[in-house]
């Protein structure tokens, strides 16, 4: 019995200091999710205001052509999917994972006909493991990721469609609601033809030409919606890692609970067995 007190009395030890880690986890999982929340937020409306002259240059331009606004036959595409280099987050990896894997299971026939590329160590590992090489992968983002750090990738995957490796290129990642709901969502990002066929038009005067403008912005506008979704995944990753962290506190409190009344019954035991076997010594010797 008194080996058994002692294991049990080990174990809640050792839940309580796993109860520390996942609470003070969650705290700083928190205090992360705020600041990412402001710096994705921040990004939107520089997006929307270049897609404003982006659109009122394709709208108000008759005969502009480009290859990122122009709808082609399917032969193969490319996926961009963002994950998050560590664990510890609940569903937040497997769900984004899981999504893209059932799209291209329904939708491809071979290797031959998508391509891959990842931001984040786990989206890069899982990847692999399923005999997927990506065509380029980015790891170790900060927690406030700047643009520097995904600008390769990001010029990689629109200058492929562009160049017609791909004919479309997808966004895979975790959609911020909230902090307790991140959802996983596909995003055609190539071509643009919401861009296009927007109503919203305003006089710009351009330099050199309409065209030119064009032939920079529109790489530019796909890479700062690719930065967009980055920052989003990083809110998404905190929250999602967050509530994980609370799950685990309260799940490692009612361990503790449950552990403690174990041991208090067990050592009750113990006291009463001990005071029989007085009682019945006492009793042999009268």
């Amino acid at each position: 019995m008194a080996k058994s007190m002692r294991e049990i009395k080990r174990q809640i030890k050792s839940t309580q200091n796993m109860k520390q880690i996942t609470k003070a986890m969650e705290m700083v999982a928190a205090s992360k999710l705020r600041r990412a929340q402001e710096s994705a937020q921040s990004s939107r409306p520089y997006a929307d205001k270049m897609k404003e002259v982006i659109s009122s240059i394709a709208v108000g331009s008759k005969g502009i052509k480009h290859p990122m606004l122009e709808t082609r036959p399917i032969k193969k595409t490319g996926y961009l999917v963002i994950t998050s280099d560590n664990g510890l987050a609940g569903g937040y990896n497997a769900n984004v994972l899981r999504k893209v894997m059932n799209t291209i299971k329904s939708k491809h026939k071979s290797k031959d006909e998508y391509s891959v590329f990842v931001i984040g160590r786990k989206g890069r590992d899982f990847f692999r493991k399923m005999g997927i090489q990506p065509l380029e992968a980015v790891t170790d983002l900060s927690d406030s990721p700047k643009f520097a750090q995904i600008k390769t990738i990001a010029a990689s995957a629109v200058k492929n469609f562009e160049t017609g490796v791909y004919d479309e290129l997808y966004l895979v990642y975790n959609e911020f609601i909230n902090a307790i709901s991140q959802v996983p969502v596909e995003k055609r990002l190539l071509p643009l033809e919401e861009v296009a066929s927007t109503g919203a038009v305003t006089s710009y005067e351009y330099e050199p030409s309409a065209e030119g403008v064009l032939e920079e912005l529109l790489p530019r506008y796909a890479e700062t919606l690719i930065y967009s979704a980055v920052l989003e995944s990083k809110a998404s990753e905190f929250g999602a890692r967050m509530t994980a962290m609370g799950s685990a506190t309260k799940n490692a409190t009612k361990m503790i609970s449950s552990l403690t009344l174990v041991y208090n019954r067990a050592r009750q035991a113990a006291i009463t067995q001990e005071i029989s076997e007085i009682v019945a010594g006492a009793n042999a010797q009268g």
